[in-house]
């Protein structure tokens, strides 16, 4: 029998930290364009209540998504020894491309995953670099894919990466600016000999709601009334995010427990996408109802209160820190069975089991 297993990490975490604090000087705007004559230090107090941020990292001027998907590979390369000419497959999730500080126009041409294939020296033409767009799910969906690839005997080892630079893309005088942030993360993922118990992936659950839910994350123009209307920031509809995820994600999160083949009670840790804490703890709680029970207190990492939200980036990360000491209070151990699970435009949602 052969599994999916993912045999090195890497992430890269920008320096630039960006508090709270800094927003307190903002003049925030609805979305009908009238200024909210609520006190910044109000909004931002109420915003951390919320969704538990209360700093984020940026992108430093001079690098960009692609940029901080090489450090991360790098790192996951060197993670798990690999010559990197023997990867089949790099497979970038992003949602925006490689986009210059202050110019807010997106650059996927050539694919980061070329861009990345380049800048680590790859010269085998059969290592086949391309990109997906799935919203925050991308990573895992990279992930589910590659490992589909791996048993259509396409293919045997897949450097997956999620990274974005949010900051680019946001409306400053928008409230919901403050929870996107930069970052990247990486995985080196092989498909190996496993034992009925080892390691590897065990099953996964995918879906995608796109009748009224499609624009729930969209692009759109600034709250600020005297904005160029011809610029697109990223926009959410917050309220619509938080009932879709708490109504469908757990659901999904079930299907594929039982798909995998496991029970609740063995399930060690759930690395989900790092959106806002709130709406994290109310879909694992949701999903634990589902079986009669109460999630426990320590089931679910946690990097979004000085992360932020990052995108692709959020779970790959955290994975990084865990498996790297760097997450208090939380590791794993070989034959630990986690859970990973995202939500994002789209809307798309993916959740795959795996066995340390």
């Amino acid at each position: 029998m052969k599994r999916s297993v993912i045999t090195g990490t890497g992430s890269y975490i920008p320096p630039d930290i960006k508090s709270n604090k800094d927003f307190t000087i903002h003049n925030f705007y609805s979305e009908q364009h009238n200024r909210i004559e609520t006190a910044p230090q109000e909004v931002v107090d109420k915003f951390q209540a919320i969704t538990g941020i209360a700093e984020r990292r940026y992108a430093a001027p001079e690098i960009n998504c692609s940029g901080m998907a090489v450090i991360a590979s790098r790192h996951a390369i060197e993670d798990s020894g690999v010559d990197p000419e023997t990867i089949d497959q790099i497979i970038f999730a992003h949602n925006f491309g490689d986009v210059v500080k202050h110019s807010i126009q997106t650059d996927a041409v050539p694919s980061l995953a070329s861009r990345v294939k380049h800048d680590l020296g790859i010269r085998n033409p059969n290592c086949i670099a391309y990109d997906i767009l799935f919203g925050c799910p991308g990573w895992l969906q990279g992930l589910i894919q590659a490992d589909a690839f791996f048993k259509a005997g396409i293919a045997g080892k897949a450097l997956i990466i999620g990274s974005e630079t949010l900051s680019r893309v946001i409306d400053s005088y928008d409230r919901d600016s403050m929870i996107f942030s930069d970052g990247a993360g990486a995985t080196i993922v092989e498909f190996k000999e496993a034992q009925e118990n080892g390691s590897g992936l065990l099953g996964y659950s995918v879906q995608s709601h796109c009748v009224d839910e499609a624009y729930y994350i969209n692009m759109g123009k600034s709250f600020f009334p005297h904005s160029d209307p011809r610029v697109r920031y990223i926009k959410m509809k917050g309220r619509k995010v938080y009932e879709y995820a708490v109504k469908h994600v757990p659901a999904a999160m079930k299907e594929c427990l039982e798909k995998s083949g496991v029970d609740i009670k063995d399930l060690k840790k759930v690395f989900i996408h790092q959106a806002n804490e709130k709406m994290d703890e109310a879909i694992i709680q949701a999903m634990y109802k589902l079986y009669g029970q109460k999630a426990p207190v320590d089931i679910m990492p946690m990097s979004i209160q000085w992360l932020g939200n990052s995108s692709v980036a959020t779970i790959p990360t955290l994975l990084d820190l865990v498996l790297h000491g760097k997450q208090n209070g939380h590791a794993l151990e070989a034959g630990d069975v986690i859970m990973f699970a995202s939500v994002g435009a789209g809307m798309n949602i993916n959740a795959a089991v795996y066995r340390m």
